[in-house]
């Protein structure tokens, strides 16, 4: 079985802008792959949705998705990992270091346009899955 995918917010906007339905895409990458997420891109793509009926929808898929705890041991590596990146001179959000940390947990690819998943040893992530 291939790794799941863990999508980042920024693959879901940038997808609406596109003019495309994230939640297609996902539907038939859903057919061979499990599809993740965590609080913290369910928060960030849910806050931006501008209609209640869109939100309603999003949350129903997501429930169905593989989710990733953000645990007190999840904050904990995500307090780790920044304190050791930012000693190595790599300052990023600390939101993608939480979602990198969330899809580690799991081994799952990282979905995203976002290049700062890139700068974080161990983590897989691309643009584009097949």
């Amino acid at each position: 079985m291939s790794r799941p995918i863990m999508v980042d917010s920024c693959w879901y906007i940038q997808q609406a802008r596109n003019g495309e339905d994230p939640l297609r895409i996902l539907s038939f990458l859903a057919e061979s792959r499990d599809i993740a997420t965590c609080g913290i891109v369910t928060a960030e793509v849910g806050r931006g949705l501008r209609q209640r009926k869109f939100l309603e929808r999003y949350q129903a898929a997501w429930s169905v998705m593989l989710y990733v705890d953000s645990s007190n041991k999840r904050w904990e590596e995500t307090l780790d990992l920044a304190w050791h990146l930012d000693r190595q001179g790599v300052t990023l959000p600390l939101q993608d270091i939480h979602i990198a940390v969330c899809a580690n947990q799991i081994g799952a690819v990282i979905l995203t346009y976002d290049t700062h998943f890139q700068k974080i040893p161990g983590i897989d992530a691309t643009d584009k899955i097949f």
